[in-house]
């Protein structure tokens, strides 16, 4: 292990991590740190070209009206559909942001269709949906390369808090004072969307974009001090602001993680430490062999990936999303706003047709869609797709009865799925 190596794991173990004999990996769960401390930093350290330095603001500790956290996981609950854990990470972080407190940065890993964006746009919604709580924070979300293409082009630091500023200004309105502006962006809440996108290795060659990328990210969260050139409505000349305040989440599928951490605890130079289970069902008995990646996920695994040590590092939180089953599938298909099922339902109903789907139907759907793991949630309109796009195609053709309603049962699912599935299906397509 080398010293970077050596730093991340002193470092993980001075917040508490635990370790066992009867598991070869590290929780990645947070666990519970000290207690924050009741002090606001100073977030705005102004000083203009030929105007000197002026007094720092501070930020305002905000005794009442904020939310607790089970008030917030219940809100962002009612969106993401599965991931507690990870609904009650971003909760507690919330709570602590809005009042006004220090928060450590929080990684997201979880396949595609898992539920990441989703939650940052939660959040997004969650802030809106209140005027008090809209006026204290301040939220972007940004691509992860964007960041790498700041970087080249030079101060991606000032090119972040002037979005935040935009932002600020958006929600507070133009004839705020800058003052008040420029506190609700060195306070802001930044989402860096695919962040796995900016490993610093791609096969076994550098990825200098990458590189380039993580070094930025890195620079924003540890540097305090940012130089930002106002833009003329803000009045002009240069400002410093404190980055201290700001909360970085982070999030990105990692595509073929999973696979190396299996590969590295069933061939590799972990082999032996996975063993098979017997299980019985339905009066047979098989072995198989279970495997959570929260289970064996190592730093290591993480550096080999590609993420630097000193970037991993600067996040108090690594929380790793579960791929979605049927039941949680389920619930997506029926309850959530982006369903397919909800929108053809308000198609056929611009049609005067009511469009319904027995129990059993909704469940093969669910049922199909989880054995794409990869795509979670995003499955389910693949499948679902197959299956109801004749029926878009001549609505009043399929429509029966006098209050025309189309019901789709399970049998209707199935020949869809068998359809998609027949080889002269897949040549046409």
């Amino acid at each position: 292990m080398d010293d970077r190596r050596r730093t991340l794991a002193h470092l993980l173990a001075e917040r508490g991590r635990r370790r066992t004999r009867s598991s070869p990996a590290f929780d990645l769960r947070p666990v519970a740190g000290p207690p924050p401390r009741w002090t606001e930093p100073s977030v705005l350290n102004q000083r203009r070209r030929g105007l000197g330095r002026r007094p720092s603001c501070r930020i305002p500790r905000l005794s009442t009206g904020t939310p607790s956290p089970i008030e917030i996981a219940r809100q962002l609950g009612a969106r993401v559909i599965g991931q507690d854990e990870a609904v009650r990470e971003m909760s507690v972080a919330l709570a602590k942001k809005i009042a006004g407190l220090r928060v450590g940065n929080i990684l997201l890993i979880g396949s595609s269709g898992s539920g990441k964006t989703t939650l940052m746009r939660a959040v997004e919604e969650y802030l809106r949906s209140d005027p008090a709580l809209a006026a204290r924070s301040t939220v972007v979300r940004i691509h992860a390369n964007v960041l790498g293409e700041d970087a080249e082009s030079g101060n991606p630091g000032e090119k972040l808090i002037l979005r935040l500023l935009d932002r600020a200004r958006l929600l507070l309105g133009p004839d705020t004072p800058i003052e008040t502006l420029l506190e609700r962006a060195s306070r802001g809440l930044v989402f860096v969307d695919e962040v796995d996108k900016i490993r610093s290795v791609v096969g076994d060659r550098p990825n200098t974009s990458g590189i380039r990328a993580q070094e930025a990210l890195l620079t924003l969260i540890e540097n305090e001090a940012v130089q930002v050139a106002l833009p003329e409505w803000a009045g002009g000349g240069v400002v410093e602001i404190d980055s201290s305040g700001l909360l970085f989440v982070a999030g990105g599928a990692f595509e073929g993680l999973y696979d190396a951490v299996y590969d590295r605890v069933t061939v590799g130079t972990d082999r032996g430490a996975l063993q098979p289970v017997t299980v019985v069902d339905g009066g047979t008995v098989h072995e198989e062999t279970p495997f959570r990646l929260r289970d064996w996920l190592r730093p290591d695994d993480l550096f080999d990936y590609g993420m630097s040590p000193q970037f991993l590092s600067r996040f108090d939180a690594v929380v790793l999303l579960k791929d979605l089953g049927p039941d949680e599938l389920v619930r997506i298909f029926l309850d959530s706003k982006d369903s397919g099922y909800r929108q053809a339902r308000e198609y056929f109903a611009s049609q005067g047709i009511e469009l319904a789907m027995s129990p059993s139907a909704v469940r093969r759907v669910a049922e199909e869609a989880s054995r794409q793991p990869r795509l979670g949630a995003r499955a389910l309109k693949e499948v679902f797709r197959r299956v109801i796009r004749d029926y878009e195609f001549d609505p009043s053709r399929v429509a029966s009865g006098p209050k025309r309603t189309l019901v789709i049962d399970r049998p209707e699912v199935e020949e869809a799925i068998h359809l998609a599935a027949a080889p002269s299906y897949a040549a046409k397509r």
